[in-house]
C-alpha cells in the first residue's frame, strides 16, 4: 500500500497534466516566428558587449643612463569572440626632455581557442624617428601554466619585418601581494638602417616587479629591468659609442578598470 499511493499520484498527474497545458498553451507548441524571436534575443544577450582599460605598467625609471617614465596600456571593447583593441606604450627621457619611443595599435581580434585570439590591424610609431607604420598580424591569450603571452609581427611600410613577443606571470605570494616576472624579445629579419637595428636578435628585457593590490583594480609596485641589446644591433651601438645594457629601479602603480 505504501507503495501504490505514490505510484497512483504519478499516474494521477501524468494523465492531468496535458489538460493543463492545452488550457495554458505548451511552449512547445507556441508560434514558431515567436520562439525564433525569443532565441534571437537569447543569443544577443549571451554575446554581451564589454570593454576594459588595463596600464599595465605606469612608471618612473631610474638608476640607468638617465631618468624615464614609461607607460604600457592596452583596451578593448566587444565579445567573447570578437573585440576591438588599442594599444599604446613608449618611454621619455627626462634627462633629454624627449620621448625614446611611442607607439599606438589599433587591432582587431578573433578568438582562435578557449584561451586565444588572433590579432590584425595597424601599429604607428611616433618615435624613434622617422615615424614609422606598420602592419600587424599577432597572437595573444593565456598559456598553460597561466603565462600572458603577447607575439605579433610587424611590416613596415618601407617593407621591413620584425617581432615581438611578450610574457609575464603573476605569482601570489599571498591574497594581495604579487610578484610579476616579465620578459619580452625583439627580432629584425634584416637590417634596418633609420633604426639601427641588425638583423637577428635585436633586444631582450627582462623584469621582477613587486605589486600590493589595495584592490583588484590598483597596485603600486617596486621592481628592476635588465635591458640588453643583442647581436648585429649590439655591435652598432658599440660603433656610435652607446651603452648596450642598462639596469633600472621601477616604481609605477599598475590600474585597469
Amino acid at each position: 500500500m505504501a507503495i501504490c499511493k505514490p505510484l497512483a499520484a504519478v499516474l494521477l498527474a501524468l494523465a492531468i497534466l496535458p489538460a493543463a497545458q492545452a488550457r495554458q498553451g505548451n511552449p512547445v507548441d507556441a508560434d514558431p516566428a515567436r520562439m525564433t524571436a525569443a532565441r534571437a534575443r537569447m543569443f544577443h544577450g549571451m554575446g554581451t558587449t564589454h570593454s576594459m582599460v588595463l596600464v599595465d605598467r605606469f612608471e618612473h625609471l631610474s638608476g640607468g643612463e638617465d631618468d624615464a617614465f614609461l607607460w604600457d596600456a592596452q583596451g578593448w571593447i566587444g565579445g567573447d569572440e570578437r573585440k576591438f583593441w588599442i594599444k599604446t606604450g613608449g618611454e621619455y627621457s627626462f634627462d633629454a626632455s624627449e620621448f625614446d619611443s611611442a607607439e599606438i595599435q589599433a587591432l582587431y581580434s578573433r578568438a582562435i581557442s578557449p584561451n586565444f585570439d588572433l590579432q590584425i590591424g595597424l601599429r604607428h610609431d611616433f618615435e624613434p624617428g622617422p615615424s614609422t607604420s606598420y602592419g600587424v598580424v599577432g597572437v595573444q591569450g593565456l598559456a598553460p601554466y597561466w603565462f600572458e603571452i603577447d607575439a605579433a609581427a610587424f611590416l613596415s611600410d618601407a617593407g621591413d619585418l620584425t617581432a615581438r613577443i611578450e610574457a609575464e606571470y603573476d605569482l601570489l605570494i599571498t591574497q594581495r601581494l604579487v610578484l610579476q616576472p616579465r620578459a619580452e624579445v625583439q627580432f629584425a629579419a634584416g637590417d634596418i638602417a633609420d633604426h639601427d637595428l641588425g638583423s637577428g636578435l635585436t633586444e631582450t628585457e627582462f623584469g621582477l616587479r613587486l605589486r600590493y593590490e589595495f584592490s583588484r583594480e590598483f597596485a603600486p609596485y617596486v621592481g628592476i629591468e635588465w635591458h640588453d641589446l643583442q647581436g648585429d644591433t649590439a655591435d652598432l651601438a658599440r660603433l656610435a659609442g652607446e651603452a648596450t645594457s642598462d639596469r633600472v629601479i621601477a616604481v609605477g602603480i599598475r590600474f585597469w578598470f
